[in-house]
């Protein structure tokens, strides 16, 4: 199975916007994703919540696209917290990983990227090595459809999507 994480529990977010963009180009090209909308964890702990996530979403996946907003120059704790509550042996090692980073800024979260790609390695994934930064995300979606509207932005999207199809 192909996953989509939308790296933020923020209600409204422009991640999740871009994160079912991402699974509608992908089906565009024949792939079948879930998403999982990091809104769903509702604890800090390990509980049945947390493990019925685990198991419907994050131990069947093999490879995962993780759509990471920047939040204080890295990434979202509600990320962070996903990774430490999961059993790491059976979530990532092995796997992997492709990141596109969403930002109102000029960096797209480059910051966030290269920490999440130490923590994937550090858990022996794989992360592909064409990271996205999409900077400037607000002035990017189409307030009519929530999707990006650059012709630029979304061959960039296209382009890291073949990518990860093939790696």
């Amino acid at each position: 199975m192909n996953l989509i994480i939308s790296g933020t529990n923020r209600p409204g977010s422009n991640t999740l916007k871009v994160a079912k963009q991402y699974q509608q180009l992908f089906e565009e090209k024949g792939v079948t994703t879930a998403l999982l909308s990091l809104q769903k964890i509702q604890s800090i702990e390990k509980e049945e919540s947390f493990l019925a996530i685990e198991e419907e979403f994050l131990v069947p996946a093999q490879k995962i696209l993780i759509i990471s907003p920047e939040y204080n120059g890295s990434f979202p704790g509600i990320l962070k917290l996903m990774i430490d509550l999961s059993d790491i042996k059976t979530v990532f090692y092995g796997k992997k990983i492709a990141l596109t980073g969403v930002a109102n800024g000029r960096a797209g979260n480059l910051r966030g990227l290269d920490n999440l790609t130490n923590i994937f390695n550090y858990l022996k994934v794989q992360v592909m090595p064409n990271k996205l930064p999409i900077s400037g995300v607000m002035h990017l979606l189409d307030p009519a459809t929530d999707q990006i509207k650059d012709p630029a932005t979304i061959l960039a999207m296209q382009t890291q999507i073949e990518e990860f199809i093939n790696f």
